[in-house]
Protein backbone atom coordinates (compact mmCIF):
# COMPACT_ATOMS: atom_id res chain seq x y z
CA UNK A 1 0.00 0.00 0.00
CA UNK A 2 1.66 3.59 -1.01
CA UNK A 3 1.99 6.12 1.57
CA UNK A 4 -0.81 8.01 0.05
CA UNK A 5 -3.61 5.13 0.32
CA UNK A 6 -2.17 4.44 4.01
CA UNK A 7 -2.66 8.43 4.83
CA UNK A 8 -6.38 7.92 3.10
CA UNK A 9 -7.12 4.40 5.75
CA UNK A 10 -5.89 5.96 8.25
CA UNK A 11 -7.98 9.15 7.87
CA UNK A 12 -11.02 6.98 7.20
CA UNK A 13 -10.28 5.04 10.82
CA UNK A 14 -10.17 7.91 12.31
CA UNK A 15 -13.66 9.29 10.90
CA UNK A 16 -15.34 5.53 11.98
CA UNK A 17 -13.84 6.00 15.64
CA UNK A 18 -14.43 9.20 16.55
CA UNK A 19 -18.07 9.47 15.17
CA UNK A 20 -19.74 8.17 18.17
CA UNK A 21 -19.04 10.65 19.94
CA UNK A 22 -19.66 13.19 17.05
CA UNK A 23 -23.42 11.50 16.69
CA UNK A 24 -24.30 11.84 20.71
CA UNK A 25 -27.61 14.27 21.15
CA UNK A 26 -26.44 16.67 23.27
CA UNK A 27 -29.00 17.52 26.09
CA UNK A 28 -28.90 20.18 28.47
CA UNK A 29 -30.01 20.29 32.15
CA UNK A 30 -30.89 23.56 33.02
CA UNK A 31 -30.95 24.13 36.66
CA UNK A 32 -32.10 26.91 38.84
CA UNK A 33 -28.92 27.93 40.33
CA UNK A 34 -25.26 26.33 40.20
CA UNK A 35 -23.61 24.91 43.87
CA UNK A 36 -27.14 23.07 44.80
CA UNK A 37 -27.07 19.90 46.36
CA UNK A 38 -30.58 18.89 45.13
CA UNK A 39 -29.62 19.71 41.62
CA UNK A 40 -25.67 18.65 41.57
CA UNK A 41 -27.86 15.04 42.61
CA UNK A 42 -30.38 15.51 39.46
CA UNK A 43 -27.00 16.22 37.73
CA UNK A 44 -25.53 12.52 38.91
CA UNK A 45 -28.89 10.91 38.23
CA UNK A 46 -28.47 12.84 34.16
CA UNK A 47 -24.89 10.96 34.03
CA UNK A 48 -26.07 7.78 34.72
CA UNK A 49 -29.12 8.24 32.24
CA UNK A 50 -26.47 9.10 29.85
CA UNK A 51 -24.33 6.36 30.26
CA UNK A 52 -26.98 4.13 30.04
CA UNK A 53 -28.77 5.03 26.84
CA UNK A 54 -25.40 5.47 24.84
CA UNK A 55 -25.73 8.13 22.51
CA UNK A 56 -26.46 11.30 24.88
CA UNK A 57 -24.03 14.01 26.45
CA UNK A 58 -25.19 16.31 28.97
CA UNK A 59 -24.11 19.90 29.17
CA UNK A 60 -24.87 20.59 33.18
CA UNK A 61 -25.67 24.74 33.46
CA UNK A 62 -27.38 27.30 34.97
CA UNK A 63 -26.54 30.56 36.56
CA UNK A 64 -24.90 31.72 39.47
CA UNK A 65 -28.04 33.03 41.45
CA UNK A 66 -31.26 31.61 40.72
CA UNK A 67 -32.85 34.36 38.13
CA UNK A 68 -34.89 34.30 35.01
CA UNK A 69 -32.53 36.44 33.52
CA UNK A 70 -29.58 33.87 34.08
CA UNK A 71 -31.34 31.26 32.72
CA UNK A 72 -32.64 32.85 29.91
CA UNK A 73 -29.09 34.04 28.65
CA UNK A 74 -27.79 30.48 29.08
CA UNK A 75 -30.82 29.17 27.15
CA UNK A 76 -29.59 31.35 24.37
CA UNK A 77 -25.91 30.28 24.12
CA UNK A 78 -27.25 26.88 24.26
CA UNK A 79 -29.52 27.51 21.21
CA UNK A 80 -26.74 28.57 19.44
CA UNK A 81 -25.45 25.42 20.16
CA UNK A 82 -27.63 23.72 18.90
CA UNK A 83 -27.89 21.39 21.16
CA UNK A 84 -31.06 18.16 20.80
CA UNK A 85 -32.79 19.15 24.28
CA UNK A 86 -33.16 21.43 27.02
CA UNK A 87 -34.38 20.13 30.54
CA UNK A 88 -34.98 23.15 32.78
CA UNK A 89 -36.31 23.74 36.26
CA UNK A 90 -37.74 26.78 35.97
CA UNK A 91 -37.01 30.13 38.42
CA UNK A 92 -40.11 31.56 36.32
CA UNK A 93 -42.93 29.78 34.70
CA UNK A 94 -43.67 32.82 32.44
CA UNK A 95 -40.54 34.83 31.92
CA UNK A 96 -39.02 31.94 30.40
CA UNK A 97 -41.42 31.22 27.71
CA UNK A 98 -40.01 33.74 24.96
CA UNK A 99 -36.95 31.76 25.07
CA UNK A 100 -38.04 28.36 25.07
CA UNK A 101 -40.88 28.94 22.27
CA UNK A 102 -37.22 29.78 20.38
CA UNK A 103 -35.76 26.80 21.07
CA UNK A 104 -38.38 24.44 20.18
CA UNK A 105 -39.32 26.57 17.11
CA UNK A 106 -35.43 25.87 15.87
CA UNK A 107 -36.41 21.75 16.53
CA UNK A 108 -34.85 22.00 20.20
CA UNK A 109 -36.89 19.87 22.39
CA UNK A 110 -37.76 21.55 25.48
CA UNK A 111 -39.43 19.94 28.87
CA UNK A 112 -38.98 21.17 32.45
CA UNK A 113 -38.88 19.61 35.93
CA UNK A 114 -38.81 20.34 39.23
CA UNK A 115 -40.30 23.50 38.53
CA UNK A 116 -42.31 24.26 35.86
CA UNK A 117 -42.58 26.10 32.75
CA UNK A 118 -46.29 27.78 31.28
CA UNK A 119 -47.74 24.93 28.94
CA UNK A 120 -47.12 26.85 25.88
CA UNK A 121 -43.00 27.03 26.75
CA UNK A 122 -42.75 23.42 26.69
CA UNK A 123 -43.49 19.93 25.80
CA UNK A 124 -44.05 18.34 28.71
CA UNK A 125 -43.42 18.94 32.58
CA UNK A 126 -41.92 15.99 35.09
CA UNK A 127 -43.12 17.11 38.65
CA UNK A 128 -40.92 14.76 41.08
CA UNK A 129 -44.35 13.99 43.28
CA UNK A 130 -47.90 14.91 43.46
CA UNK A 131 -48.60 18.45 44.11
CA UNK A 132 -51.38 17.85 46.77
CA UNK A 133 -49.52 14.98 48.18
CA UNK A 134 -46.46 17.40 48.72
CA UNK A 135 -48.66 20.19 50.09
CA UNK A 136 -49.97 17.35 52.72
CA UNK A 137 -47.14 15.95 53.72
CA UNK A 138 -45.71 19.42 54.19
CA UNK A 139 -48.83 20.24 56.36
CA UNK A 140 -48.68 17.04 58.60
CA UNK A 141 -45.39 16.97 59.09
CA UNK A 142 -45.77 20.42 60.65
CA UNK A 143 -48.51 18.89 62.87
CA UNK A 144 -46.21 16.27 64.28
CA UNK A 145 -43.57 19.03 65.91
CA UNK A 146 -46.25 21.79 66.69
CA UNK A 147 -49.00 19.76 67.57
CA UNK A 148 -52.83 20.34 66.97
CA UNK A 149 -52.21 24.22 67.92
CA UNK A 150 -49.49 26.44 67.08
CA UNK A 151 -48.03 29.39 64.23
CA UNK A 152 -46.17 27.81 61.38
CA UNK A 153 -44.62 30.30 58.65
CA UNK A 154 -43.19 29.37 55.10
CA UNK A 155 -39.70 29.71 54.15
CA UNK A 156 -39.80 29.15 49.97
CA UNK A 157 -37.31 29.96 47.50
CA UNK A 158 -37.82 32.48 44.89
CA UNK A 159 -41.67 34.34 44.82
CA UNK A 160 -42.01 32.97 40.97
CA UNK A 161 -40.95 29.42 41.47
CA UNK A 162 -43.77 27.50 40.16
CA UNK A 163 -43.43 23.91 42.06
CA UNK A 164 -43.24 26.26 45.33
CA UNK A 165 -46.19 28.41 44.77
CA UNK A 166 -47.97 25.09 44.18
CA UNK A 167 -47.33 23.18 47.08
CA UNK A 168 -47.62 26.74 49.15
CA UNK A 169 -51.09 26.98 47.80
CA UNK A 170 -51.63 22.77 48.42
CA UNK A 171 -50.87 23.51 52.38
CA UNK A 172 -53.10 26.01 52.30
CA UNK A 173 -55.48 24.16 51.02
CA UNK A 174 -55.26 21.59 53.59
CA UNK A 175 -55.03 24.25 56.47
CA UNK A 176 -58.28 25.12 55.56
CA UNK A 177 -59.50 21.66 56.52
CA UNK A 178 -61.46 21.64 59.99
CA UNK A 179 -59.13 18.96 61.45
CA UNK A 180 -56.00 21.38 61.13
CA UNK A 181 -58.34 24.83 61.96
CA UNK A 182 -55.49 25.19 65.26
CA UNK A 183 -52.65 25.81 62.74
CA UNK A 184 -51.94 29.04 61.59
CA UNK A 185 -49.78 30.14 58.38
CA UNK A 186 -48.37 33.96 59.98
CA UNK A 187 -45.93 34.46 56.92
CA UNK A 188 -44.74 33.51 54.19
CA UNK A 189 -40.89 34.48 53.32
CA UNK A 190 -38.81 34.29 50.28
CA UNK A 191 -35.05 33.23 50.26
CA UNK A 192 -34.06 33.12 46.99
CA UNK A 193 -32.88 29.92 46.98
CA UNK A 194 -29.57 31.71 48.67
CA UNK A 195 -28.30 30.06 51.56
CA UNK A 196 -27.65 33.70 53.67
CA UNK A 197 -30.40 35.02 52.31
CA UNK A 198 -32.97 32.24 53.74
CA UNK A 199 -30.82 32.22 57.23
CA UNK A 200 -31.57 35.98 57.57
CA UNK A 201 -35.65 35.45 56.77
CA UNK A 202 -35.34 33.01 59.33
CA UNK A 203 -34.02 34.87 61.74
CA UNK A 204 -36.45 37.49 60.82
CA UNK A 205 -39.35 34.85 61.45
CA UNK A 206 -38.36 34.44 65.07
CA UNK A 207 -38.41 38.47 65.65
CA UNK A 208 -41.53 39.05 63.77
CA UNK A 209 -43.02 36.30 65.23
CA UNK A 210 -42.54 35.11 68.97
CA UNK A 211 -44.87 32.72 69.51
CA UNK A 212 -43.71 30.87 66.41
CA UNK A 213 -43.38 26.99 66.63
CA UNK A 214 -42.16 25.76 63.11
CA UNK A 215 -40.70 26.72 59.86
CA UNK A 216 -41.82 24.79 56.98
CA UNK A 217 -39.34 25.09 53.76
CA UNK A 218 -40.36 23.91 50.54
CA UNK A 219 -36.77 24.13 49.49
CA UNK A 220 -33.10 22.28 50.09
CA UNK A 221 -31.36 25.76 50.44
CA UNK A 222 -34.05 27.13 52.84
CA UNK A 223 -34.67 24.27 55.15
CA UNK A 224 -30.68 24.02 56.06
CA UNK A 225 -30.45 27.54 56.73
CA UNK A 226 -33.03 28.31 58.78
CA UNK A 227 -31.93 24.57 60.60
CA UNK A 228 -28.86 26.43 61.08
CA UNK A 229 -30.70 29.30 61.85
CA UNK A 230 -33.23 27.87 64.49
CA UNK A 231 -29.35 26.32 66.70
CA UNK A 232 -27.89 29.39 66.15
CA UNK A 233 -30.28 31.46 67.72
CA UNK A 234 -30.51 28.33 70.74
CA UNK A 235 -34.31 28.27 69.60
CA UNK A 236 -33.89 24.10 69.35
CA UNK A 237 -37.26 22.53 71.24
CA UNK A 238 -38.95 26.21 70.46
CA UNK A 239 -38.89 26.48 66.82
CA UNK A 240 -38.55 23.54 64.60
CA UNK A 241 -37.62 23.28 61.13
CA UNK A 242 -39.75 21.17 58.69
CA UNK A 243 -39.90 20.63 54.40
CA UNK A 244 -37.90 19.36 51.97
CA UNK A 245 -34.45 18.72 52.03
CA UNK A 246 -31.81 16.43 51.28
CA UNK A 247 -30.80 14.20 53.93
CA UNK A 248 -26.55 14.82 53.27
CA UNK A 249 -27.67 18.27 54.36
CA UNK A 250 -30.12 17.58 56.94
CA UNK A 251 -28.52 14.75 59.45
CA UNK A 252 -26.79 17.15 61.80
CA UNK A 253 -29.94 19.12 61.88
CA UNK A 254 -31.82 16.47 62.40
CA UNK A 255 -28.91 15.40 64.96
CA UNK A 256 -29.01 19.05 66.77
CA UNK A 257 -32.67 18.24 67.50
CA UNK A 258 -33.23 21.43 65.04
CA UNK A 259 -35.72 18.61 63.34
CA UNK A 260 -37.72 16.07 63.61
CA UNK A 261 -37.94 14.55 60.35
CA UNK A 262 -38.27 16.31 56.67
CA UNK A 263 -38.94 14.75 53.27
CA UNK A 264 -37.65 14.57 49.56
CA UNK A 265 -38.12 12.57 46.58
CA UNK A 266 -34.66 10.97 45.00
CA UNK A 267 -33.23 13.73 43.13
CA UNK A 268 -30.77 11.32 41.22
CA UNK A 269 -33.81 9.03 40.02
CA UNK A 270 -35.44 12.76 38.88
CA UNK A 271 -32.54 13.71 36.84
CA UNK A 272 -32.45 10.27 35.24
CA UNK A 273 -35.84 10.08 34.56
CA UNK A 274 -35.90 13.90 32.87
CA UNK A 275 -33.20 12.98 31.00
CA UNK A 276 -34.73 9.97 29.86
CA UNK A 277 -38.12 11.75 28.30
CA UNK A 278 -36.03 14.20 26.92
CA UNK A 279 -34.08 11.71 24.63
CA UNK A 280 -37.30 9.94 24.15
CA UNK A 281 -38.78 13.12 22.03
CA UNK A 282 -35.43 13.28 20.40
CA UNK A 283 -36.17 9.99 19.21
CA UNK A 284 -39.30 10.97 18.18
CA UNK A 285 -41.96 9.87 20.53
CA UNK A 286 -44.56 12.53 20.87
CA UNK A 287 -45.42 14.61 24.30
CA UNK A 288 -49.40 14.60 24.51
CA UNK A 289 -51.99 13.23 26.67
CA UNK A 290 -52.29 9.73 27.69
CA UNK A 291 -49.04 9.29 26.47
CA UNK A 292 -47.00 7.12 27.88
CA UNK A 293 -43.14 7.27 28.46
CA UNK A 294 -40.31 5.22 29.67
CA UNK A 295 -38.52 6.36 32.22
CA UNK A 296 -35.30 3.76 32.65
CA UNK A 297 -35.60 2.09 36.41
CA UNK A 298 -38.01 4.31 37.41
CA UNK A 299 -40.78 3.65 35.18
CA UNK A 300 -43.50 4.91 32.85
CA UNK A 301 -44.46 8.60 32.71
CA UNK A 302 -48.41 8.72 31.82
CA UNK A 303 -49.25 12.51 30.66
CA UNK A 304 -51.86 14.33 32.05
CA UNK A 305 -53.95 16.86 30.12
CA UNK A 306 -51.53 19.66 30.65
CA UNK A 307 -48.69 17.05 29.01
CA UNK A 308 -47.42 16.98 33.04
CA UNK A 309 -46.42 13.62 35.16
CA UNK A 310 -45.28 12.98 38.81
CA UNK A 311 -42.53 10.82 39.29
CA UNK A 312 -43.15 9.44 42.80
CA UNK A 313 -44.52 10.24 46.16
CA UNK A 314 -42.17 12.27 49.08
CA UNK A 315 -40.58 10.24 51.36
CA UNK A 316 -39.81 10.31 55.24
CA UNK A 317 -36.55 10.64 57.05
CA UNK A 318 -36.06 11.49 60.20
CA UNK A 319 -33.21 10.21 63.18
CA UNK A 320 -34.09 6.57 62.23
CA UNK A 321 -33.20 6.34 58.62
CA UNK A 322 -31.03 9.73 57.95
CA UNK A 323 -27.99 8.48 58.68
CA UNK A 324 -28.36 5.82 55.87
CA UNK A 325 -29.45 8.20 53.36
CA UNK A 326 -27.02 10.74 53.90
CA UNK A 327 -24.59 8.58 52.65
CA UNK A 328 -26.51 8.64 48.97
CA UNK A 329 -27.49 11.73 48.39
Amino acid sequence: MTTRYKLIAAAALSVCLTTPALAADKIALVVKAMGIGFFDATHQGALEAAKELGDVEIIYTGPAKATAEGQIEIINSLIAQNVKAIVVSANDPDALVPVTKKAMQRGIKVISFDSGIRKDGRLLHLAPSNNALIGEKLVKMSEQVVGKTGEIAVLSATAQATNQNTWIAEMKKVLAQPAYSGLKLVSVVYGDDQTDKSYREAQGLFKSYPNLKAIVAPTTVGIAAAGKAVTDEKKVGQVYVTGLGLPSEMAGHVKSGAVKSFAIWNPIDLGYSSIHLAHALVKGAKAAPGERLKMGRVGTATLDKDNEAAMAEPFTYDASNVEQFAKIF
